[in-house]
């Protein structure tokens, strides 16, 4: 078996390999069976069908049943005709057009079927690959009670095919999933996260993307305070929008120098960056699909190089607020950014005013 090496030097700043070989190599259907098997054993929630996905089965199941049987009727029926010399084919007209339903309910229980089992492919070749790499995997869990934006919204909230390192500094990713808005209105957000572990206990300081915000916002959850923008040197806010706390300015400047931010436009630019209590949390829009080789590579290069960086910066920082160089903490004023307002919701006000203007006028 080929392997394929690369370095991750974040872990406690130890030279450590990855090897990619097991996302790669052939994974044949026993092992996919025996991984599923001691999976169901272990009674995890997420080895388990969902009701909905299981409803599903059922009903599509029972159709192609009803459909069988009445297929079978129609063509007793023309059969019996035929024999009796009526010569009424009338009756086989509709049983081809029930054969052509019942193929349809069969290929698609199949493919529900195929569904069912790619998870457990997926899931099988991940586990693989954190075991070949002293790494821990859950296909599905409760979220982390990490303190970052993300992490902080909606409901219901899991990360899915997490991958963690915790033998020496921790280095967490994997994918965030949770449900917002009302039940009636509700939407399902999802995105793919890395959380590194720091040394120092830092300001709460967001990097946005531009790549990712449109005229109703960010990518984001939620919205921040624009008065907390910190305009950086160079061509940094063409990739990036910098929000820090008020009088923490100069901080912002210490932690994020000419060489980190040529980093983070190098390796980050399309992901959000957030620096909060001691950890580094580095989010993308969508999921990460954690069984493609590159896509791990990426995000253990963050880690190498934006981590690594990010580590050294930070490592004599201390908050004078808060009290002496010694001090490990940030003052009250420091800890969280302040909340705005979002600009949809923005453009939803004022439409909905000159709506009523217009309204208004035309009475």
């Amino acid at each position: 078996m080929t392997r394929h090496w690369a370095m991750s030097r974040f872990n406690n700043g130890m030279t450590s390999t990855v090897d990619y070989s097991a996302l790669t190599s052939r994974l044949s259907k026993a092992e996919v069976a025996e991984y599923r098997a001691q999976s169901k054993g272990s009674r995890a929630p997420w080895a388990s069908l969902t009701p909905g996905r299981t409803v599903f089965l059922v009903l599509i199941s029972s159709l192609g049943i009803i459909l069988l049987l009445v297929f079978v009727g129609f063509a007793v029926a023309g059969v019996v005709s035929v024999i009796r010399g009526s010569g009424n084919l009338s009756l086989l007209a509709p049983a081809v057009v029930v054969v052509v339903i019942a193929a349809l309910a069969v290929a698609g229980t199949r493919r529900a079927i195929k569904l069912g089992n790619g998870p457990w492919a997926r899931r099988a070749r991940i586990a693989r690959f954190a075991q070949a790499n002293r790494m821990q995997y859950s296909p599905q869990q409760k979220a982390p009670d990490y303190p970052g934006m993300i992490f902080q919204t909606g409901r219901d909230r899991v990360v899915i095919d997490r991958v963690t390192r915790t033998d020496g500094r921790l280095i967490d990713m994997g994918n965030f999933r949770c449900v917002r808005g009302p039940e009636a209105a509700q939407t399902t957000h999802t995105w793919g996260f890395i959380a590194l572990r720091l040394d120092r206990t830092l300001p709460n300081i967001l990097l946005d993307p531009k790549a990712k915000t449109t005229v109703l916002g960010s990518s984001l959850p939620g919205a921040l305070n624009k008065s907390q923008v910190l305009h950086l040197e160079g061509n940094f806010d063409r990739y990036f929008t910098l929000y820090c706390p008020a009088d923490y300015e100069q901080d912002a400047l210490y932690i994020f120098t000419p060489d980190l931010m040529a980093l983070l436009i190098d390796n980050v630019a399309p992901f959000a960056v957030e620096l909060i209590d001691k950890w580094m949390l580095i989010y993308a829009p969508g999921m990460f699909d954690m069984t493609k080789p590159a896509t791990l590579r990426r995000l253990f290069a963050i880690a190498d190089t934006v981590g690594v960086k990010a580590l050294h910066q930070t490592q004599n920082y201390a908050d004078t607020k808060a009290g002496g160089s010694d001090a490990n903490t940030v003052a009250p004023q420091g800890t969280r950014l302040k909340r705005g307002v979002r600009g949809a919701v923005i453009v939803a006000l004022a439409i909905m005013l000159l709506l009523a203007l217009l309204w208004a006028f035309a009475r």
